[in-house]
C-alpha cells in the first residue's frame, strides 16, 4: 500500500464493529427514554443511506419492530421499486407501499415543474425527462450555476442554463416529493407509536443537501455522524446486499438518471469526504490535493465551497426562530 492509500485509511477508516454497538445502544436509549416509541419508520430509497439506516434500525429494535416505507413516484428510477423492496426483505422487516404521484399530480407538482422547464426550454413536453446539474466547482470561480438537460422521447439531449427565477422553481416543485414522502412516515410512525429515523450521512448534513420538513425532519439521525465513505464500510459489515453497495449514489428526484455530483457537490463522495474531513481537521490543502488528485487551487476552491454551503444552508438546521425566548420545560 503506498503512503497516500494509507493516509486515506487512516483518515476514514470506521472500526466497524464498536461502531455498530455504540450505534444500536444509542438507538435504543433514545428510543426508550426520550422519545418513549416502539419501534421505527424509515423511508427506503434502494440507496445505501437508507439501506444502512434499516439495517442499523433492524439491529437495535427488531425487524418486528422496523417499518420500511416505500414511496415511489412517476419519476422514479425504474429499479428504484425492486431495490427498496430487495433491502427490506433481506433484514425482514415490515413493507408499506405507497405510490404518491397521485398526491404529486393533486398538488400540481408535474405542472409546475413542466411550466419551470419550458421557460427555459418552450419544446419540452409528455414523454421528455429531464434533470438539473451544477457547474463544476474545479472549473467555475467564484459562483455556481445551474443547468438543465432534457431529453426527448426521440432525439438528442438539450442542455441550458436555467436563469435564477427558472432555478427556484424547480427546485421548489421538486420539494414537494420530499415533503409529501415524509407526511406519510409520519402518518404511519403516530399510527404505530414509531419514530421517524432520518437518513443523511454526515456530508449531506453539513452541506445542507436536504429539504427542510421534508427529508431532513426526522425523530432522530442515526448516521449523520459519518462520513459517506464510512456508511459504505457499515454497509459491508451489516451486510447490505452487494447491489445497494455498488449502485452510484443518485437523487432519484429527476426523470432523467442523475448522479449527487451532478446536483451538489460536484465532486464524487469519496473526494468530497476527504475535503470536508481535510477542512474540518485542519489539514493543509496541499495534502489533500494529493490523496484526491486536485491542485492546492483545485482544494482550495472546495474548502471555500463548503463554508459557502454552511453558510446559505444554515437556516436548514434552525428551529423555528422566536421573537423573545421561551422558557423550555425540563423533561
Amino acid at each position: 500500500m503506498n503512503n497516500n492509500a494509507e493516509i486515506k485509511k487512516n483518515f476514514l477508516n470506521l472500526n466497524c464493529e464498536p461502531e455498530t454497538n455504540k450505534i444500536k445502544s444509542q438507538i435504543q436509549r433514545i428510543l426508550s427514554k426520550q422519545l418513549k416509541k416502539r419501534g421505527i419508520v424509515v423511508g427506503l430509497s434502494g440507496g445505501i443511506d437508507s439501506s444502512v439506516t434499516v439495517a442499523l434500525s433492524q439491529k437495535a429494535m427488531g425487524k418486528d419492530r422496523v417499518m420500511a416505507l416505500l414511496m415511489p413516484e412517476l419519476h422514479s428510477s425504474d429499479d428504484t421499486l425492486d431495490l427498496s423492496r430487495m433491502v427490506a426483505n433481506h433484514f425482514g422487516v415490515q413493507i408499506i407501499y405507497e405510490d404518491i404521484t397521485q398526491i404529486l399530480e393533486a398538488l400540481g407538482f408535474y405542472k409546475r415543474y413542466n411550466a419551470a422547464i419550458q421557460s427555459i426550454i418552450p419544446e419540452y413536453g409528455k414523454d421528455w425527462k429531464s434533470k438539473i446539474v451544477t457547474s463544476n466547482i474545479l472549473e467555475s470561480k467564484g459562483f455556481t450555476f445551474f443547468s438543465v438537460i432534457a431529453k426527448p422521447p426521440e432525439g438528442n439531449e438539450i442542455k441550458k442554463r436555467l436563469d435564477l427565477k427558472a432555478y427556484l422553481e424547480v427546485v421548489a416543485a421538486t420539494n414537494f416529493k420530499q415533503r409529501t414522502r415524509k407526511l406519510l412516515e409520519y402518518y404511519h410512525a403516530d399510527r404505530l407509536n414509531y419514530a421517524v429515523a432520518g437518513t443523511p450521512n454526515r456530508l449531506e448534513y453539513d452541506q445542507g443537501f436536504f429539504v427542510k420538513n421534508g427529508d431532513g425532519a426526522a425523530d432522530f439521525k442515526p448516521i449523520a455522524h459519518l462520513y459517506k465513505s464510512q456508511v459504505y464500510q457499515l454497509a459491508k459489515y451489516l451486510g447490505v446486499p452487494e447491489k445497494i453497495i455498488k449502485r452510484p449514489p443518485t437523487t432519484d428526484t429527476y426523470s432523467l438518471s442523475q448522479d449527487q455530483d451532478e446536483f451538489y457537490f460536484s465532486l464524487s463522495y469519496e473526494k468530497m469526504d476527504l475535503c470536508l474531513y481535510g477542512k474540518n481537521n485542519n489539514i493543509p490543502a496541499e495534502t489533500i490535493g494529493s490523496l484526491t488528485d486536485l491542485t492546492i487551487e483545485q482544494v482550495q476552491r472546495v474548502y471555500k465551497d463548503i463554508d459557502q454551503k454552511r453558510s446559505t444552508t444554515k437556516y436548514l438546521h434552525l428551529p423555528p426562530v422566536l421573537i423573545e425566548k421561551v422558557p423550555e420545560i425540563d423533561l
